[in-house]
C-alpha cells in the first residue's frame, strides 16, 4: 500500500509541475513557449511509462474539467484550442520516454537523451497536427503546413532540444540516486 501511495504522490507532483510549466511562458502566437515538455519527459524518466502517462492524464483531466491550468485557461472547450494537441502529445511522450528508460541497466546520458528526443518528436507530431486542423478547418485561418511547421515546431526546436539535454542530465542523476521506479 505504501508504494501505491508513494506513486500517487509522485504522479500528482508531476501533474502539478506540468501545470506550473504552463505558466512559465513567453507568449508567441499561435503557440507559447513554455517549460511543460521539460516536466513531461522528466515524468517519463522518473516515473516510468505508466506513472508518466498517469501524471499527464491527471493534468489534462484537471484542465478539461475547468481548472485553469493550461496556458490559456481550461474547460472542455479547450479541445478546440489550437495548442490542445500538444497536451495530448504530452501524455504519449511521457509514456514513450518512460518505456524507453524503464529497462535501462547502464544509465548513459545518450540513452536518456535519445528517449527524450523521441518524446519531443511525438509531442510535436500531435501538436502540429492539431494546430493545423484547428487553425485551417475550425478557425478558418488562411494557413499552410509550412507556416504551421515554422510557428509550431521550428521556432521552438532549439530551446526544446536544450530542455531535453537538461531533463536527460537531471533525470539520469536523480534516477541513479533515488529509486522512483515501482518494482512489479
Amino acid at each position: 500500500m505504501k508504494n501505491r501511495t508513494y506513486m500517487m504522490i509522485l504522479i500528482s507532483i508531476f501533474a502539478a509541475l506540468t501545470a506550473v510549466g504552463a505558466f512559465i511562458k513567453i507568449p508567441l502566437p499561435p503557440v507559447p513557449f513554455t517549460l511543460q515538455i521539460f516536466f513531461v519527459v522528466l515524468s517519463g524518466i522518473l516515473l516510468g511509462s505508466r506513472g508518466g502517462l498517469a501524471s499527464q492524464l491527471v493534468y489534462i483531466v484537471l484542465g478539461l474539467i475547468g481548472i485553469p491550468i493550461f496556458t490559456e485557461g481550461g474547460g472542455p472547450q479547450y479541445v478546440l484550442n489550437p495548442t490542445f494537441g500538444y497536451l495530448i502529445g504530452f501524455a504519449f511522450a511521457a509514456f514513450i520516454v518512460g518505456k524507453m528508460t524503464e529497462g535501462i541497466a547502464d544509465h548513459t546520458f545518450l540513452k536518456y537523451l535519445k528517449a527524450t528526443l523521441v518524446g519531443l518528436v511525438v509531442s510535436y507530431a500531435f501538436g502540429v497536427g492539431h494546430l493545423y486542423i484547428i487553425l485551417k478547418y475550425i478557425s478558418k485561418v488562411p494557413t499552410s503546413m509550412p507556416k504551421i511547421l515554422l510557428s509550431g515546431f521550428i521556432v521552438f526546436l532549439p530551446w526544446d532540444i536544450a530542455k531535453m539535454f537538461v531533463a536527460s542530465f537531471i533525470g539520469i542523476e536523480v534516477r541513479k540516486r533515488v529509486n522512483f521506479m515501482q518494482k512489479n
